[in-house]
């Protein structure tokens, strides 16, 4: 037990850089009470309005309610969600100096309709094209600026292709990474999976690493062993993580890998494990730990959040007391 509170009073120091695409995820949650007249679906009598971060944000969210501190880079649109993503941001205690504003781009919500538990309908307004080279610039510059002024434990991308995470974005912050010594991980997306060369850990999912590679890759390890080692040589990272979903967890630091299992939960909704899983793991990156720790600590954080619905925060103390058991 005295181990694990070590490790979860490091996380208190740790200060990490998390970029990526964010977002808002807006709640409608209400009632069933008829089908409409005007078209055979039903009417949802609304009795909760919700707005929360997503994204990248419900990593920064995270890493925070982990006991670290996030600084979270990002470029919104310069509208009235922009507007209400940095009063959210504030309200929840998180710096927004890293975020910049565009008038060339609209800041990215998900709608979100729940009704009795289950979600009934999702209304997206995006942008998915890359920054335009102006935006690209002056966000660039931006994260420089806070390496070279801030002494950051670890660079986190949250990489949803909503077109902040470019290539030159990418190639470049992990170049100055590499000068600064300071460990990065990714959770990647499919447009920009090979361009993350050179990171110490990534963490796809097994659809990811599926679509990535362009071949079938079952849960065993032989499989799993063999799909590892050709992303370890394509994209020469150090560790590689892989979330099987109620499969558990695959990870791997040179040659052979090892399944963790997950822990048997009722699994309310799956929104935003990945962000818990990412987030957990970039702190055990920063303070040292093993990689077979890395994977238990992630695994348990990212099936706790499924046991609520929505896109929730792990729970530290909770998380404290089943890493201990």
């Amino acid at each position: 037990m005295n181990h694990s509170k070590n490790i979860f009073d490091a996380f208190n120091s740790v200060k990490v850089l998390v970029i990526g695409d964010v977002m808002i995820d807006r709640y409608l949650i209400g009632n069933v009470t008829r089908i409409s007249p005007e078209a055979p679906v039903p009417i949802i009598d609304s009795l909760e309005e919700e707005e929360r971060l997503g994204g990248a944000a419900n990593v920064a969210l995270n890493i925070s309610a982990l006991g670290a501190k996030p600084i979270l880079c990002s470029v919104i649109g310069h509208d009235k969600s922009g507007v209400r993503y940095l009063e959210i941001m504030q309200e929840n205690g998180l710096e927004t100096a890293g975020i910049i504003q565009s008038r060339r781009r609209i800041t990215t919500s998900k709608t979100r309709v729940i009704a009795g538990g289950q979600h009934l309908l999702r209304v997206d307004r995006e942008h998915k094209n890359d920054l335009e080279e102006i935006d690209e610039t002056v966000f660039l510059e931006s994260v420089i600026k806070i390496l070279d002024t801030q002494k950051i434990d670890v660079i986190l991308f949250q990489d949803y292709n909503k077109g902040v995470l470019t290539k030159k974005v990418i190639k470049e912050v992990i170049s100055k990474s590499h000068g600064l010594q300071i460990p990065t991980v990714v959770d990647p997306k499919f447009k920009n999976f090979w361009n993350y060369n050179g990171v110490t850990l990534i963490k796809p999912n097994l659809k990811e690493i599926r679509d990535a590679l362009n071949q079938e890759v079952l849960v065993t390890l032989d499989s799993l062993d063999k799909a590892c080692q050709k992303l370890m040589e394509r994209l020469e990272n150090r560790i590689s993580l892989i979330t099987l979903s109620e499969y558990g967890i695959y990870f791997n630091e040179g040659k052979d890998g090892k399944i963790l299992p997950t822990k048997s939960r009722d699994i309310a909704d799956v929104c935003g494990a990945g962000d818990t899983v990412i987030s957990t793991t970039a702190l055990g990156i920063a303070i040292g730990l093993g990689v077979a720790e890395i994977a238990k600590l992630a695994n348990l954080a990212g099936g706790q959040v499924c046991e609520k619905v929505g896109v929730v925060q792990v729970d530290k103390k909770r998380l404290f007391e089943e890493f201990g058991n």
